[in-house]
């Protein structure tokens, strides 16, 4: 592993930023995204594929964890327990779509030179990129509410910490992150991809006991015309769709794929492309198996008993011990949502850190602008969870996914509009067909996204 700070890889950053202006950029790059790690992890320019992949794996699920978060529990609960199996279709496709949005932030990163903060910053006038980093600060707050709400309930469901201590809590993580990132950035994605580890482990053991039926889940992943005949249903499918692409992963993506030391010239960052897809590529089929495990739990569990309106976390818990006959099963559960909500939280600080120096361009320390980033987006976050209580968390998860699809639009727009404009990416543009499933992709998500705030602005009226 190199210095954390690699001049070499500073000056390419430098030479990428002048290359990148003179095709069009209203602003020279200056400093480099996550710039305490950027280049920091070897990668090989040459031997086999594979050995070449393995110094790319990482960075796909820290982006992962983004695609299971718990607010992504809530709307497969509620699936599974309400429709079985038959919404599985849905999450395969929403997970094709994550692919595709991810695929080109790993184009941006690597093809530019810059993350989606600082891609929007230097091709926008500020009164245009202003309001996008107020929307994106906006959006990570929303995460992180989620995020800080699914690991207070885990500390209490494991420890009975009261749940306004638990939300405190979550806010050492930025010390963890701090620590972690002084070893060297490969200690971040191996604490993320050990924790996607336990909670694998946690659903493996649960679906264990509760014996789904296979060959029902198997057919779950087949498009049925019943989702968009039953009204419900497809309610609950627009759900799962929208609570899926997080704007807050566009940025972190785009900034951390930069963590590896590739080449310079056009062949390697074309390399450096594939390879970063690759891995997001099976980062989120991982996550995709996660989230269906969650869908199939509920459907083998409560489903199957007729119990059909669960949404609830704590209702999870509590359910499974009698319905699956053994008393470790809610605290697997519990196990596996505070671990996913440290992933969470860990990811949605770098994400604010990526945003906020992207879009300001500012220069502090690194303790401080962890400290900085992580109270904008924990403050408002606990403010609002210790005055809704224990009794809010399900209408604060709704709360975070009604901002997240607001804020949806300004990050994936951008995104498409970049990667296919040969004046920013040179001859590293996305390729046509790319462009086009990235286009379809945005217009679906932002759609669904756009029915999902109509009908709980209805609902309020």
């Amino acid at each position: 592993m190199l210095s954390p700070v690699n001049p070499v890889h500073v000056q390419v950053a430098a030479d990428l930023g002048e290359e990148q202006r003179l095709y069009g950029w209203r602003r020279e790059q200056t400093t480099p995204s996550l710039a305490e790690v950027f280049g920091s992890i070897r990668t090989r320019p040459t031997g086999p594929m594979w050995r070449k992949l393995l110094a790319f794996l990482g960075p796909g699920y820290l982006v992962a964890v983004g695609y299971m978060d718990p607010g992504n529990w809530a709307t497969s609960l509620a699936g599974g327990s309400k429709f079985g199996y038959a919404l599985l279709f849905i999450a395969l496709l929403s997970n094709i779509m994550a692919i595709i949005l991810q695929a080109l932030c790993a184009r941006l990163g690597v093809a530019s030179g810059r993350d989606l903060a600082q891609a929007c910053r230097d091709a926008f006038p500020r009164w245009v990129s202003y309001p996008l980093w107020a929307l994106a600060e906006l959006a990570i707050c929303a995460t992180d509410l989620a995020e800080v709400i699914g690991t207070a309930i885990g500390l209490n469901l494991l420890f009975g910490i009261p749940l306004e201590i638990g939300v405190i809590l979550t806010a050492l993580d930025v010390f963890l992150i701090l620590w972690m990132q002084k070893l060297g950035f490969r200690w971040i994605e191996a604490f993320i991809v050990t924790m996607l580890g336990v909670i694998a482990v946690c659903f493996g053991i649960q679906i264990a006991m509760a014996d789904p039926v296979w060959g029902e889940v198997i057919r779950g992943f087949a498009p049925t015309v019943e989702i968009v005949k039953n009204p419900e249903m497809l309610y609950l499918a627009l759900g799962i769709i929208g609570a899926t692409v997080m704007p807050h992963n566009l940025y972190l993506h785009s900034g951390v794929v930069q963590t590896r030391a590739y080449g310079r010239s056009v062949p390697e960052r074309r390399e450096a492309i594939k390879l970063a897809t690759i891995d997001s590529t099976i980062a989120l089929m991982f996550a995709l198996t996660i989230n269906a495990s969650i869908l199939i739990l509920a459907a083998a569990t409560f489903n199957k008993t007729g119990q059909t309106n669960v949404t609830e976390l704590e209702q999870v818990h509590s359910f499974l011990s009698p319905l699956l006959g053994s008393a470790f099963a809610p605290t697997l559960f519990a196990i596996a949502l505070l671990a996913c909500g440290l992933n969470s939280t860990v990811t949605a600080t770098l994400s604010g850190q990526i945003v906020m120096e992207g879009f300001l361009d500012i220069r502090l320390p690194p303790y401080l602008r962890r400290l900085v980033t992580r109270a904008i987006a924990i403050v408002p976050a606990a403010i609002v969870t210790i005055w809704y209580g224990s009794e809010g968390t399900a209408q604060l998860l709704i709360l975070s996914q009604v901002i997240l699809s607001l804020q949806l639009p300004f990050a994936i727009v951008p995104l498409v509009m970049f990667t296919s404009d040969r004046g920013k990416m040179g001859a590293l543009i996305a390729p046509r067909w790319l462009t086009a499933l990235a286009a379809v992709t945005a217009l679906i998500v932002i759609s669904l996204n756009v029915k999902l705030l109509w009908d709980f602005v209805s609902a309020a009226l």
